[in-house]
């Protein structure tokens, strides 16, 4: 096969073979959502198997969206820089590499370093898929082209729960836990290879600079903020807790002012001022992050409640969990039809259904008795899927287009990673009630599964409030000029 062409510009012919190279494109995105959700299930035999604490079950999934979440900004702009096809790749091989870290690795701090790394190149891949086809196809494709995105992240979410139960309870020569990571190992090494053949190279401009500084007090903000939220319930919130909460306000008015300095210098910036001083994006970042914040902790501690809790196996666990997923499907199926019509009444309505769905399995995980029956979930979580399938697609197109053109790509990659830190968040908020609950609860003396089921209870009080939040943000939130901006056309696609 012949070496790809370049990237054709938008106003040249679509380049031939798009429709291929969007199909690796999207089994590079499929791999990374995927290992978002199949990793959930495995939570509960992967504490047992190494002997973690909870506080280090909830770093492995907080290491990854947390080192995802601040890569993402950074290596979209390197790919700019030095290329975007070659960055992608090279994001494929240190996934791959680093999923193979984590099958293998022999202890949970391992395992979680592994997920930092593995986190990082799924932020190298990602940023550089939507550039990519942005380029590969005319603007009249671009709208279908898009709508795969979508299509992609609902078939990975359900795929996820199914695939890691299957393969922990097929326990493949006895490596338990462990080809939940190392399946991305055929699909990195085929990806890679197609990549080279079919994806279209895109030129570099080395002439763009990095913001180091940005870079370093971005990072420095969202670990001050998310490592003592997520230890600090495990070592009894001591003062230093307390101090890094603080230091994280000071650390992000630095990133503020180190941001305006460069503006005022004519430098690039890794968060446009203009941005920062925008106050319904700043707004609309806050909805994204509160409502992803009410979606990722729900799941691990789901796991937790019904795997370690009440004895179900991963494959049941998952199977339990499905109707969630197929709830998102449907709603993304749905959403199609609406051609970005009625975005904020879509928006209330979605997070509306997601309290709806809470509050009925809050009554359904109440009543519980000594065995869990999986039917009695299928309503609650069909209706949250539904709500936060039709929620997502609308929140983005109406933060984004409160974002002037020429800041619309920094727009979407602050959005994705706002989303990011949102689920770190997310995770340490509803981890802490959870567990903090369940110690408590079994302190005194109360029998294991009615703990379970007050700690999961007083968890998913934090999901309808988190909900109900956005709710109340978007009465506030500015509406977008007729026609929206830029930004708004095109918005990125999002884990379910």
């Amino acid at each position: 096969m012949p070496a790809p062409q370049s990237a054709p510009s938008a106003e040249s012919r679509a380049y031939p073979r798009r429709w291929l190279a969007m199909f690796v494109l999207l089994l590079a995105a499929f791999m990374n959502l995927i290992d978002v959700t199949i990793v959930n299930v495995a939570l509960p035999r992967l504490q047992e198997s190494l002997g973690a604490t909870s506080t280090e079950i909830e770093w492995v999934v907080a290491a990854y969206v947390l080192a995802f979440a601040l890569g993402l900004l950074p290596f979209g702009r390197l790919g700019d820089t030095i290329g975007r096809k070659r960055m992608f790749q090279t994001g494929v091989v240190l996934f791959t590499l680093f999923s193979a870290v984590c099958g293998l690795a022999p202890t949970m701090q391992t395992l979680i370093i592994a997920r930092v790394f593995q986190g990082l190149a799924g932020a190298m891949m990602m940023p550089q898929v939507l550039a990519i086809a942005q380029v590969m196809f005319p603007p009249q494709e671009r709208g279908a082209a898009f709508s795969l995105f979508g299509l992609t992240a609902g078939l990975a979410s359900v795929a996820g729960p199914l695939t890691g139960g299957l393969l922990i309870g097929a326990d493949i020569f006895g490596l338990d836990w462990r080809p939940i990571f190392l399946v991305n190992i055929p699909l990195g090494v085929i990806t890679v290879a197609a990549t080279a053949m079919l994806v279209p190279q895109t030129p570099a401009n080395p002439a763009l600079k990095h913001d180091v500084g940005g870079i370093l007090l971005a990072a420095l903000t969202v670990f001050l903020l998310v490592f003592p939220l997520i230890e600090g319930h495990s070592l009894g919130w001591p003062m230093w807790t307390f101090a890094m909460l603080g230091l994280a306000v000071v650390s992000a008015i630095a990133f503020q002012r180190h941001e305006a300095g460069r503006a005022r210098a004519g430098l690039s910036q890794l968060l446009p001022v203009t941005l920062l001083h925008n106050r319904s994006f700043l707004l609309g970042m806050t909805m994204v992050t509160v409502f992803f914040s009410g979606v990722a902790g729900f799941f691990i501690v789901l796991a937790v409640f019904l795997q370690t809790g009440f004895g179900l196996s991963p494959l049941e666990s998952g199977l339990t969990t499905v109707p969630f997923p197929v709830g998102v499907l449907l709603a993304s199926i749905a959403s199609g039809r609406f051609a970005g019509r009625w975005p904020r009444a879509r928006i209330a309505g979605g997070a509306a259904a997601l309290i709806l769905g809470m509050v009925l399995l809050s009554f359904v995980v109440a009543t519980v008795g000594e065995a869990v029956d999986h039917w009695r979930f299928v309503l609650p979580l069909l209706v949250s899927g539904f709500g936060m399938g039709t929620a997502i697609s609308s929140l983005f197109q109406t933060v984004l287009a409160n974002v002037p053109p020429q800041d619309a790509g920094s727009g979407s990659g602050a959005t994705q990673s706002f989303q990011q830190i949102g689920a770190a968040v997310g995770i340490a908020i509803t981890g802490q009630i959870f567990f903090a609950s369940l110690g408590a609860n079994l302190g005194s003396g109360m029998s294991a599964r009615e703990a379970y089921v007050v700690s999961l209870g007083n968890a998913l009080l934090y999901e309808i409030a988190a909900f109900a939040l956005v709710i109340i943000l978007l009465a506030f939130l500015k509406r977008a000029p007729a026609g929206g901006g830029g930004a708004g056309r095109t918005p990125a696609p999002v884990e379910a």
